[in-house]
């Protein structure tokens, strides 16, 4: 069985991770013979967030400061790191993470984040693709 998750803070945040995962297991897979790769994402360095969304955070789960970074009065969500402890808590050992952050220009990734901060048009698009081979 293979899945593709696009799991940003919005879909992250209500469990979609987890409804595949338990749709994989109920449907045969063991957790320890999945595989999950954390794609390029927006990195802790370039995603502010605003005190509201840190608080939305903390009300599902105190636990969830864990993935928050405090700096010069700016509130950083590190996305990538909440993504792995919801695979972890799920019982998957075996995580790639592709460290390339989406925000960074020089990685060639469209970023609507970054687009609207520059005034950008919004023009681009990425896409996923999973084989078995």
């Amino acid at each position: 069985m293979i899945s593709a998750i696009h799991a940003g803070w919005k879909g992250a945040y209500k469990n979609i991770i987890k409804n595949v995962i338990k749709f994989m297991l109920k449907n045969g897979c063991k957790a320890g013979d999945i595989t999950a790769v954390i794609g390029p994402c927006i990195s802790i360095k370039n995603y502010e967030v605003k005190k509201d969304f840190l608080n939305k955070f903390l009300k599902k789960d105190k636990k969830n400061q864990l993935f928050f970074k405090k700096v010069k009065n700016k509130i950083f969500f590190n996305l990538n790191k909440y993504v792995y402890y919801q695979l972890k808590n799920l019982n998957i050992k075996n995580i790639e993470k592709i460290e390339k952050d989406t925000f960074d220009i020089k990685n060639n990734f469209f970023s609507a984040r970054r687009s609207i901060s520059r005034n950008e048009n919004d023009y681009g698009r990425n896409i996923s693709i999973i084989m078995l081979n």
